[in-house]
């Protein structure tokens, strides 16, 4: 006890002196400190203040906002080798790789083309000139990235500050551009010849994704072909809505895959003869990869990790469960059973109709837009497509183009108010802006892809032979094959 009262006392004598030391320091210190401060030469004063001056300014990126959307990003690139299982799983067992390999080759050819010239196209606002207003982007302003920083923050056209730098919103926008054309693979599915196939995504994704792309998300005043501007991600109130693509990437693809289908053809031996999909579960297994990757698709079209992202994630799985339940129901009722490809059409289907809707309605127009996009696309699958006897192998149009219509047409009936400028919400009035943009994606695109497939097909042929098409594509394209076991 004796010991530890020495040793407290010991600590208390220690602390004093030190407070002691503190308030006793002589004032002469403080103004010798002050004299030497005022012989450091003025040279040395100024060469500081001016390296301060040029020091960079601090980083207004927003880490959080970064992180989300090159998670996105990947999320969206998912989704292209996830089409590739959904529709490789539907063709036959001789094609499979055939689906693959067109797959991955839109994912290689469409980032070279975008980093070259495909962004500037899409996303630079010194604009190529046609019909008195801007076209597109001039293909040299981000030629190989040129300016595309990745340590500040970029603040697009439409005026929206955003916490991201450049390079992350190109690299996300990349995803989207590289899914746009594999979407259309589906429509001319185990016909098409590779060669052919790799020139009309290449001539596909810079004539026409990059233009649609342009107007919709990035072009400010100018009027297109005298329609005026549907550019409406957030600051042009008199435009139409298009959050994550329904018009730029489901209504441009579907059209485009029914044109691509009339113009090559049938299959050999369609409707009869047409072999049932050949392995479910990968079509199963690539459904729920579009589905994972589609909260990147329209939750990244936030453009951070804001409470509309949220919205976003929420509204699109509502929609995609509405929607395959919807399905199930139909066959059910109609067939007396669901089927797993049903199913799985459906989600589809309903997270294409959400797409443009996602951060624009609540559940309840997510809902309406899942149920309303499966029986659209239904009633095109197994109604109007065996009545006009067009083969869309995999129904791109049907589903992605006739469900994309239709949920950005409920787009502008059910958007909340508040979103965007000035916007009052859903309306009359918002419908029919939202109808002129569809009405001219769907013109655009069938007139271009159109010349560009006649322009393939008098040059190097589109189609492949009657024997390439009876051995499979697998062996007359790439000399490989699926199966080794028959």
């Amino acid at each position: 006890m004796i010991r530890w009262m020495k040793s407290f006392v010991a600590f208390q004598l220690i602390c004093g002196s030190l407070v002691y030391a503190q308030e006793a320091v002589p004032a002469a210190v403080t103004e010798a400190v002050q004299d030497a401060a005022a012989l450091v030469p003025e040279s040395v004063v100024s060469t500081t203040a001016v390296a301060e001056a040029a020091a960079p300014a601090v980083s207004t990126l927003n880490s959080g906002d970064q992180a989300w959307m090159l998670a996105c990003a990947a999320f969206v690139l998912l989704m292209t080798p996830g089409l590739a299982f959904f529709y490789g799983g539907l063709v036959g067992r001789k094609n499979i790789l055939s689906i693959l390999m067109q797959c991955f080759m839109s994912m290689a050819v469409v980032t070279v083309l975008w980093v070259l010239v495909g962004y500037s196209i899409a996303f630079s606002g010194t604009e190529i000139v046609i019909g008195g207003g801007g076209f597109c982007g001039n293909p040299m302003t981000h030629f190989l990235l040129n300016g595309v920083a990745t340590d500040a923050s970029f603040e697009p056209v439409t005026g929206v500050k955003l916490g991201l730098s450049q390079q992350t919103f190109m690299v996300f926008q990349m995803m989207f551009a590289i899914i746009t054309p594999a979407l259309i693979v589906g429509a001319f599915a185990e016909r098409m010849k590779f060669t052919a196939f790799t020139v009309f995504i290449a001539l596909w994704s810079l004539l026409v994704y990059c233009p649609v792309a342009h107007w919709v998300w990035y072009g400010p005043t100018h009027p297109i072909f005298g329609l005026g501007s549907f550019n409406a991600k957030d600051a042009v109130p008199e435009g139409a809505l298009d959050f994550a693509g329904g018009t730029v990437v489901h209504i441009n693809a579907g059209i485009a895959a029914l044109v691509a289908c009339l113009i090559i053809g049938p299959r050999r031996g369609f409707p009869k003869q047409i072999n049932p999909p050949h392995n479910l579960p990968f079509a199963v297994l690539g459904a729920g990869l579009l589905w994972f990757g589609w909260f990147g698709f329209n939750g990244g079209s936030a453009f951070g990790a804001t409470p509309q992202a949220v919205q976003a994630f929420v509204t699109t799985q509502v929609a995609a469960a509405m929607a395959g339940l919807t399905w199930a129901i139909i066959e059910m009722v109609r067939n007396g059973k669901p089927t797993v490809l049903g199913m799985i059409t459906g989600v589809v289907a309903g997270l294409v109709g959400i797409t443009p809707a996602a951060g624009f309605v609540d559940v309840k127009g997510a809902l309406i837009i899942g149920f309303g996009a499966t029986i659209v696309s239904y009633f095109f699958v197994a109604f109007v497509k065996p009545a006009m006897k067009y083969d869309d192998s995999l129904d791109v149009f049907g589903v992605h183009g006739m469900a994309g219509i239709f949920g950005s047409l409920a787009t502008g009936l059910l958007a909340l108010p508040g979103v965007g400028v000035n916007r009052a919400g859903g309306s009359i009035e918002q419908l029919m802006l939202q109808g002129k943009a569809a009405v001219v994606t769907i013109l655009y695109s069938a007139i271009l892809t159109a010349l560009i497939l006649k322009l393939i097909d008098w040059t190097i042929g589109l189609r492949t032979s009657e024997d390439g098409e009876k051995i499979g594509l697998d062996l007359t394209d790439h000399a490989e094959t699926a199966y080794t076991v028959s």
